[in-house]
């Protein structure tokens, strides 16, 4: 139970702006033995697309701060990401899974009001799929 709980919270903390990796985690449970390999999936997925969805309520509430003093972004990095949002647009969260700019990506989405639900979709689809392929890989070498 414990190593579900540890890859859930390192999946979590990975989706978000914080800096962690989930994937050495659940490569270690898969190497291991006792963990169901769609359990440890599923585990990974849900914490991942949590973290994500933490980002976007961030995001979604992001600028109502832009005019103070400690606001992360200047108006020219929003107008920026504000812009390639809107030349790429929802179908972007399909690089959500991709290290340095995919959680920025979740952040973003929220700040353009994407709606919640195909967020979720297209964020668990991506992040799923990426756990699927380390796993297939992982597991390929055992």
């Amino acid at each position: 139970m414990i190593g579900y709980i540890g890859l859930f919270l390192s999946a979590l903390v990975a989706a978000t702006v914080l800096p962690m990796q989930s994937e050495a985690v659940l490569a270690g449970l898969l190497l291991g033995e006792g963990h169901a390999v769609t359990a440890l999936l599923v585990v990974a997925t849900l914490g991942n697309v949590l973290g994500s969805v933490i980002n976007w309520v961030l995001g979604r509430y992001l600028l109502r701060f832009k005019d103070r003093r400690w606001f992360p972004f200047t108006d020219q990095q929003l107008a920026r990401a504000q812009g390639w949002y809107r030349r790429y647009g929802r179908w972007s969260l399909l690089g959500s899974w991709l290290p340095v700019v995919g959680d920025p990506l979740t952040v973003v989405a929220g700040l353009m009001r994407e709606p919640l639900v195909p967020f979720v979709v297209l964020v668990t689809l991506a992040k799923g799929m990426r756990y699927i392929v380390l796993a297939g890989i992982v597991l390929s070498w055992v």
